[in-house]
């Protein structure tokens, strides 16, 4: 994988980028991240497959397989991905382009397993995959309309996204207390503050990567397709599984 660097003498310094660059390199920006993207969202589904066809499922509950592996590993798969997860976009600059891009795939593996489990408790609870196929398909509505706007507006997103990321936080915390609330009223309005957020992510996401603004922070286009792609995987992982529980009842069917 090349680690190409832009200069004045190629005509795009990194500190030049983030404005609003030639058509054709806006597109170079996000054809190289959506292309990672859609790859870690394959590898994820492929293990998450490999997940489902290894294990049993029986009328006492989900054994075997690689599900009952993940299961019985599931605080330290959780712990690896977001150790990976953070320190890929902490590290970024000071990595190369080929181990950023290995990271990001093998984030995404570690993902697949828990997708799996995930993806078996809701199939076992609705009795078929209908919750599953509704909610990725939502998901992939929503991503691809955000990202379509993104893309295209000329409005500058720049300052939503400082309001999104401390909404982020904000919304963690509910998380968090809503596990030892566990009330299923708050769990609905997390699950809809999560869709908005991550929809509303999605579309700065894809407008900052067309800007070049990721290209200008690491001081690669390669890299910077890395850092875009391994973003919007997570945004669109979380609008799917914001809106698998707001489908699936928070899985408490």
């Amino acid at each position: 994988m090349n680690d190409s660097r832009y200069d004045p003498r190629g005509g795009y310094a990194p500190e030049q980028l983030g404005a609003r660059p030639a058509v054709a390199l806006s597109v170079g920006f996000l054809s190289q991240a959506f292309m990672w993207m859609f790859l870690g969202l394959l590898l994820s589904a492929f293990v998450a497959y490999l997940v489902e066809s290894s294990t049993r499922v029986t009328s006492t509950g989900i054994t075997g397989g690689l599900a009952s592996t993940a299961i019985n590993l599931w605080l330290p798969l959780i712990i690896a991905e977001m150790v990976i997860g953070v320190g890929l976009q902490v590290a970024i600059r000071r990595i190369n382009a080929t181990v950023a891009l290995g990271l990001f795939l093998v984030y995404a593996g570690l993902n697949g397993l828990t997708f799996g489990v995930i993806i078996l408790a809701y199939t076992y609870q609705s009795g078929s995959a209908g919750t599953v196929v509704e909610a990725f398909v939502s998901a992939a509505a929503m991503f691809g309309g955000a990202a379509l706007y993104g893309a295209v507006t000329r409005r500058s997103l720049a300052s939503m996204f400082g309001y999104l990321a401390m909404a982020t936080w904000g919304l963690l915390v509910a998380i968090l207390l809503n596990l030892i609330l566990n009330n299923g009223m708050l769990d609905t309005i997390i699950s809809i503050v999560g869709v908005i957020i991550f929809t509303a992510l999605t579309a700065s996401t894809v407008q900052r990567i067309s800007r070049g603004q990721f290209a200008a922070m690491t001081g690669s286009m390669e890299k910077g397709a890395v850092l875009g792609a391994l973003l919007l995987y997570l945004e669109f992982v979380n609008i799917f599984l914001f809106l698998l529980r707001l489908f699936g009842g928070g899985g408490r069917r």
